[in-house]
């Protein structure tokens, strides 16, 4: 092979007319422990609290714990591409959000990712999902209100531009039906609306998306989804996305209405709390009566719901065999919870099976 030092010589100039000093500088660390979605980190002295974390595999994680030797991060991914002895990135950004009219008639995820098929979605502006909220003094007093469309409601009880209300009730009372039709009846009223599903099953999410495309109502309304399939971390951080974007909005001058709606807990999952009412269940009613409080510790395991047969009917009915695994999974989970209470504590449990 003959080289011609001319050749020789042009190379290594392209190479010197291309080399660049910029440095990219990061906080490395290493983790030490990964179990049930959770990531513990060494090495990170400087990380900040929400800030976004790089993993091996295209997995990222938010710190939520700072601790003196390590910092503690929730995996917004597949935990199962996380072992021990990786190497961890800060990113030095914290979590947010796309935001602004682009996602408007949009279906995303609890990240602002577009999971309706319809492209990606084109904006510049972004927010973080964890700020500060405006103080109650430079608050507008509530003085217009917010028709449901449900005569009973405007009339009896108002809603207010400005307020929160909780729609609280026993199962299959129409909670969700208030919520969808309230946002069908702001069409024409200038009011961006935003839909945060959290663990919902990913075929009623479907339903509801449709029912809003059938009504006209996608025009001006967001879909958040975070399904029951999904990780635990992002049906967490599902809520605080829905709120940023439409904070955006009501910055600018504009009228939100954002729903959060936590509808019955899919088969198989787990609820742990340390009081509430009796969501319609008739055990925890009796032990309400009987004790005369709904401070309680509870553990309570999903058995979703049906659209097409009575409550009393379901509930007595039989499991199908994929609803008896995940039952099977469930009960299984439910008497580990039951001994990390019992060592640890009911806090711990939470922490850990919630």
């Amino acid at each position: 092979m003959n080289l011609r030092p001319e050749e020789i010589s042009s190379v290594i100039k392209e190479q010197i007319k291309r080399y660049s000093t910029e440095l990219e500088v990061s906080d490395v660390g290493t983790v030490i422990q990964v179990a049930d979605g959770i990531a513990r980190i060494h090495g990170l002295e400087k990380a900040m609290q929400g800030e976004l974390l790089e993993f091996p595999g295209e997995v990222y994680g938010m710190v939520l714990n700072l601790e003196e030797d390590n910092v503690g991060a929730v995996l917004l991914g597949d935990s199962r591409n996380v072992n021990e002895g990786d190497t961890v990135k800060t990113t030095g950004r914290v979590v947010e959000v796309p935001v602004g009219d682009a996602l408007t008639g949009r279906v995303v995820n609890a990240l602002g990712q577009p999971i309706d098929g319809k492209g990606p979605i084109v904006t510049d502006k972004y927010r973080k999902i964890e700020r500060v909220a405006s103080g109650v003094i430079t608050r507008k007093s509530v003085s217009v209100p917010l028709q449901t469309g449900i005569k009973a409601i405007d009339a009896m009880v108002p809603i207010g531009r400005g307020q929160r209300e909780l729609i609280i009730g026993d199962r299959q009372t129409g909670k969700t039906a208030i919520a969808i039709d309230t946002i069908i009846n702001q069409k024409g009223q200038g009011v961006h609306c935003i839909y945060v599903a959290i663990g919902q099953k990913a075929s009623t999410v479907a339903s509801i998306v449709k029912t809003l495309e059938e009504y006209g109502a996608m025009a001006y309304t967001t879909v958040v989804a975070s399904t029951a399939s999904e990780l635990a971390p992002l049906q967490y951080i599902a809520p605080y996305s829905g709120c940023a974007i439409g904070e955006e909005w009501m910055e600018n001058g504009g009228d939100v209405l954002v729903v959060y709606d936590d509808l019955d807990m899919p088969v198989g999952k787990l609820r742990l709390r340390q009081s509430g009412s009796a969501g319609g269940h008739n055990g925890i009613k009796n032990i309400i009566l009987h004790t005369g409080s709904q401070n309680f510790n509870r553990i309570r395991v999903g058995i979703d719901r049906s659209k097409y047969i009575k409550v009393v009917d379901y509930v007595l009915s039989r499991f199908t065999k994929d609803e008896q695994d995940a039952i099977n999974q469930g009960i299984e989970n439910a008497s580990d919870a039951v001994i990390d209470y019992l060592d640890h504590g009911f806090n711990h449990a939470m922490n850990r099976f919630n």
